[in-house]
């Protein structure tokens, strides 16, 4: 009798913790973009600005999350650092996004040598570890924006490429497109009524998840000192300034890591399948 319930309560409750936790996810980045956003024009405060008289202040009305050891506002930073990781990530998930699904559906339509030569053109991408290919092209420009883009964008592809191309099988073999292929239909009617809507959920989690993974890189990137360079604000180069004086001020190294967090939790909990 209590299973019965139980499995007649389940149902209910699992997609209402899907939508609590897509919610919350989604406030939570809200809340970061808005940050990023509007946080250096409102604030007002040049973020590489020093003043050593200042440094290593508390948190206070004047400064709500401190200064650093050089006297800078570390809630300025913090803005700025965030609007440039996740315009970044944003940026080179969406550009790998758009020749790795239209690769992928063209494999899965056409199969046979192109699918085999786009598979071996992915496959060869992988060999090659994702950040070590980002750390090539960052040591070819050191410090230029324009080269972690390209190198996140070429690592990120690859994902799209797969799930476009897996997930497009079933449906360019279904019977729908069937009909409408003896109907006469083109190519661009079946891709954007019959493949993309049956794409679009997954190409949201991908969109998430590429995000996320793209601000973790450049994170990793600055955390060892080859991404972007000082006097640039950047998550990663943030915690490396930071983490030497944790001892006398640990509220410093706090802020770039709580915000780091609060961007990959909110990508995970808005993204369908990675929420709860």
């Amino acid at each position: 009798m209590n299973g019965g319930n139980a499995a007649q309560v389940e149902p209910s409750v699992a997609p209402r913790a899907r939508r609590l936790g897509r919610g919350i996810g989604l406030a939570l980045l809200g809340a970061v973009t808005a940050f990023a956003m509007l946080g250096p024009s409102l604030l007002g405060i040049d973020p590489a600005a020093q003043a050593l008289q200042d440094s290593l202040l508390a948190p206070s009305p004047a400064h709500p999350l401190g200064t650093d050891v050089l006297g800078r506002s570390v809630l300025a930073r913090l803005a700025h650092a965030a609007r440039l990781s996740l315009g970044l990530a944003l940026a080179s998930a969406l550009t790998a996004a758009v020749p790795g699904v239209l690769l992928g559906v063209l494999a899965a339509w056409r199969g046979g040598l192109t699918d085999r030569a786009l598979s071996m053109l992915a496959d060869a991408t992988l060999s090659v570890p994702g950040l070590l290919l980002v750390l090539l092209l960052a040591a070819v420009a050191p410090g230029r924006v324009g080269a972690l883009y390209a190198g996140l964008a070429l690592v990120l592809w690859v994902e799209w490429f797969r799930v476009a191309r897996a997930a497009s099988r079933p449906v360019l073999a279904g019977h729908a497109v069937q009909a409408s292929r003896l109907l006469g239909f083109g190519r661009a009617y079946l891709l954007r009524r019959h493949v993309l809507p049956e794409l679009a959920p997954l190409l949201r989690t991908m969109l998430a998840l590429g995000t996320a993974q793209g601000v973790l890189a450049l994170a990793a990137l600055g955390f060892i000192g080859v991404g972007v360079q000082p006097p640039t604000a950047e998550l990663g180069l943030m915690m490396t300034e930071y983490l030497p004086h944790w001892h006398e001020a640990p509220w410093l190294i706090g802020a770039p890591t709580g915000l780091l967090m609060t961007v990959v939790l909110g990508m995970m909990l808005v993204s369908p399948e990675a929420a709860p």
